[in-house]
């Protein structure tokens, strides 16, 4: 054994030997897939009698079934819940009588699909905790999902094992620190070898938590590159939302949404359905992307939230990225889907796309970026600009890009990967984020036209991006 893997080991088992030697907790384990890999921490760091009541690998599923009741998937969120339900309910019944006043009860519980013996699966798990407060009867818990990247068996399990300590730690000694449990939960382990793409805090332990910032910092601490949360603020797990879905991606600033944002989508969203082969579901996102929020130097996160509402009131499911190169977006999303993807922009970030300085880091500069962006027949849609000098409209047939990469430009045009927005509302070309943004600070109220009636109330209400809305006159 190497140093760093002992040094991994100890952490982790001194971890384990911490939750043994806390008197008032005492818990079930029960983990499908992948062996015992959590509990053994637990048994291997001594004291596991006055912490485990019972372990349980229910890996047949014949046996689960008779245990949980069927399941038409097994790793899944539904199917971690109800052995998290199943499990806590039976632990209380059966120990409350005897030990409820001096105890406080948890379950933890997996089901995980580790690399299969012909190395053809997907590789990911569903892990959770519910536990109890001291002196509290109502239960909380936390729930990920985890994706196992190492490339061997014997790698996964040992990944899996250190994050479920890890989470376990973490809920149950630190439960008045969500940030804490978050920025713990690879100790011992590396991006590289696992990716925490959910989180899920419920229960009376977090319920002043803002879901949003859970998603937010699952990207700034590089538990993962990318989260989603809904128009309801609830954090959401990528392969739940886009299996085998259409998809189309608007990034942007969205610092506010303004009447561009929501017809670019919505033009798009018509035209990609009509390009279509197909009448499957088609999910739109707005990505905001790390390398926009961090514009100072630094996240601000009432100015992040800002953002949240104003994209909530419109309805919009977002994604949060560290993928500031398209081609990297496309590759994420081609994760789940093998169906159409596209991407809609104005044409400032198409001519920005055809910047080689963005691609040095490329052995194959821009052509391999382009390569990677476009293979599977990704497509984008792109808004028409109203150019303020000249007054000229600005469409994809009459941009310019360097002069050496306008062939390749024109190749893209002729071959459908790059399409202007046939329908779009005129009336709104003079719109800019950054003058909305202006007006807002500067309490000119013509900014209000710029946006979505919903989002100018909201902005007003709540005093976001320095607005400072005039008083109403007295009756």
């Amino acid at each position: 054994m190497d140093q760093s893997t002992a040094r991994r080991g100890e952490k982790t088992q001194q971890k384990a030997l911490e939750i043994n030697l806390t008197e008032r907790l005492y818990g079930t384990f029960a983990e499908i897939g992948a062996g015992q890999e959590v509990v053994r921490w637990f048994f291997q760091a001594g004291g596991a009698a006055g912490t485990i009541a019972k372990s349980i690998s229910a890996y047949d599923m014949t046996v689960s079934d008779a245990i949980y009741g069927p399941s038409p998937r097994y790793v899944s969120r539904e199917r971690l819940q109800t052995m998290l339900d199943y499990e806590f309910s039976l632990l209380r019944e059966r120990l409350s009588p005897l030990r409820g006043p001096t105890t406080d009860f948890f379950v933890f519980a997996d089901t995980v699909a580790a690399r299969n013996f012909s190395g053809t699966n997907d590789c990911h798990g569903w892990l959770g905790i519910k536990f109890q407060r001291p002196f509290e009867l109502e239960a909380s818990q936390v729930v990920i999902h985890v994706r196992l990247l190492d490339t061997d068996n014997i790698s996964q399990q040992e990944a899996l094992g250190i994050v479920g300590v890890n989470l376990i730690h973490g809920a149950l000694l630190h439960f008045d620190n969500p940030d804490l449990i978050l920025s713990a939960l690879l100790d011992s382990l590396t991006a590289e070898r696992i990716e925490v793409d959910m989180v899920k805090f419920s229960g009376p332990a977090f319920e002043g938590i803002d879901h949003r910032l859970m998603a937010l910092k699952l990207v700034q601490l590089e538990l993962s590159n990318a989260a989603l949360f809904s128009a309801s603020g609830e954090v959401l797990q990528p392969s739940e939302v886009l299996r085998k879905k259409r998809i189309l991606v608007e990034r942007g600033s969205f610092r506010p949404v303004t009447h561009v944002n929501v017809d670019m989508i919505q033009c798009a969203r018509q035209q990609f359905v009509d390009n279509a082969a197909d009448d499957s579901e088609v999910v739109t996102l707005f990505e905001i992307t790390m390398k926009n929020l961090l514009v100072s130097g630094e996240i601000d996160y009432a100015d992040f939230l800002a953002r949240a509402d104003v994209l909530a009131a419109t309805g919009a499911t977002v994604l949060i990225s560290d993928y500031f190169e398209y081609y990297r977006l496309a590759a994420y999303l081609r994760r789940y889907t093998k169906l159409a993807i596209g991407i809609t922009m104005g044409i400032p970030s198409l001519k920005d796309l055809f910047e080689e300085r963005f691609y040095e880091d490329l052995e194959g500069g821009i052509l391999e970026s382009f390569g990677r962006l476009f293979k599977n027949d990704l497509r984008l849609f792109v808004y028409p600009l109203m150019d303020k000098s000249s007054r000229q409209l600005i469409t994809v047939p009459k941009l310019k890009v360097s002069l050496h990469l306008q062939s390749l430009y024109e190749h893209l045009v002729e071959n459908g990967h790059i399409q202007s927005l046939d329908f779009y509302n005129r009336e709104f070309l003079h719109i800019f984020s950054r003058d909305v943004l202006r007006k807002i600070q500067e309490n000119d109220m013509s900014w209000e036209s710029a946006v979505p009636t919903a989002v100018a109330a909201l902005i007003k209400e709540r005093g976001f991006f320095g607005c400072s809305a005039p008083a109403e006159l007295p009756a």
